[in-house]
């Protein structure tokens, strides 16, 4: 695998303002590199050492031993690592350098020990030894910020965090550690953002909200770990009238152009398809899925678990565990596929049926079939209760208008 010793050189923390070494001559991964670099005249270092004398500078040779060392130690490593030189052992000096010397450095490592990582380099110039060092380096991680990229003073920025080119990140922004913020992407406002997190190209996070209503108070985003935001996603800051911050949770997937307004609050393991939407003041439990061009208005919940379907409009709130589907949007029964797929063990789903059969299918008016959920033994767990619980504390009302085809035992899979 090449190694690019020049790029290599501006991860030694510690590193001379230019690298000293010109081309890679070997390189065993993990073991073993061997690099070269023309002695000219015309270095800056010749100016003062000295007149009419020009000698390479000893300190230097250390010096390109360590760039060599870290260009061996981080060939593979996370483009966020970083090297500082922490210390020098066994150095000797066996001869001068002169401009138009050829030098090879040699560098070998000899032990990791956690972040500190010890390598043995030995310089020569046509195979006679000039200089030789141990040298101990420590290993941090640091941040890769492109250089086209504009990060605002004030911007807190978390160890391992990568910034791509062209993105933007606002003076009020807080990125934890191992970010990936793609190409173009604008992150600003008063936003804090948790660990691990993924911003593809041209997504634009915790911008103003579009609430006429706003004038422009402190309002914030609140994101936490392992989301991940495919291109174009939008996800707007609170606005003062809904409680002032918008939220996410951890572990959710949304999908190119999918939209988030102002003062929504979205649980983790979710899942929004490609520019599904969400109203604002909308709130979607835990491990929930809203489908491809589905769109949830304003002051709507979803429920934990629950499924929306494909280009679906939620004007009610959408029940847990269960499928809605449609414009306007009608149920279609449990979400059994997705509750096996999340584990859920088999007599919770029956019980879970049962309910929503009493809830659907029955002669039952919805009162009087929550009131038949209740008093069931047969169906009782805690899964039932939430559902019971949701559509009690519902302020917009439920979604209960069925779809059209029969459901029968079995055919509410989908």
């Amino acid at each position: 695998m090449p190694v690019d010793v020049l790029a290599a050189a501006p991860r030694l923390a510690s590193r001379f303002p230019a690298p000293l070494a010109d081309t890679l001559a070997s390189h065993e991964p993990g073991a073993r590199l061997v690099v070269t670099k023309q002695v000219s005249v015309s270095e800056d270092f010749f100016t003062g050492h000295f007149p009419g004398a020009p000698v390479l500078p000893g300190v230097l040779i250390i010096e390109a031993i360590a760039q060599a060392a870290t260009a061996l130690v981080l060939a593979d490593a996370a483009p966020t690592l970083r090297a500082s030189l922490r210390g020098v052992a066994n150095a000797k000096f066996r001869r001068q350098v002169a401009p138009g010397d050829t030098v090879t450095l040699d560098v070998q490592l000899v032990r990791r020990r956690g972040p500190l990582v010890r390598v043995r380099g030995v310089a020569t110039v046509a195979g006679q030894p000039v200089a030789e060092a141990d040298v101990l380096l420590g290993l941090r991680e640091g941040l890769d910020i492109h250089p086209t990229a504009i990060v605002h003073d004030g911007a807190v920025i978390g160890a391992g965090t990568r910034v791509g080119p062209h993105a933007v990140i606002g003076p009020h922004v807080r990125l934890g550690r191992r970010n990936r913020v793609g190409a173009s992407v604008v992150i600003d406002g008063r936003t804090e953002i948790g660990d691990d997190n993924e911003f593809f190209p041209f997504a634009s996070i915790g911008l103003a909200p579009q609430d006429l209503k706003y004038a422009d108070e402190p309002t914030r985003l609140v994101i936490g770990h392992r989301n991940v935001f495919r291109e174009a996603v939008t996800v707007h800051r609170g606005t003062a009238g809904g409680g002032g911050v918008t939220s996410i949770g951890d572990r959710n997937l949304f999908m190119a152009y999918a939209h988030v307004a102002h003062d929504c609050h979205v649980g983790s393991e979710t899942i929004f398809g490609n520019a599904a939407t969400l109203g604002g003041h909308v709130h979607v439990g835990d491990f929930a899925t809203i489908s491809a061009y589905s769109g949830v208005h304003q002051f709507c919940r979803v429920g934990r678990h629950a499924f929306i379907g494909g280009y679906t409009v939620v004007t009610k709130d959408a029940l847990p565990f269960a499928k809605t589907v449609g414009n306007r949007a009608r149920l279609y029964g449990l979400n059994t596929i997705g509750l096996v797929r999340r584990g859920f063990a088999p007599e919770v789903v029956r019980r879970l049926r049962g309910a929503y059969r009493l809830l659907l299918v029955s002669k039952l008016n919805a009162s009087q079939a929550l009131d038949e959920i209740a008093r069931s033994e047969a169906l009782a767990c805690d899964e039932v209760r939430y559902l019971v619980d949701f559509i009690h504390s519902s302020p917009r009302g439920v979604t209960l208008r069925r779809g059209s085809r029969r459901l029968e035992e079995g055919g509410d899979d989908a």
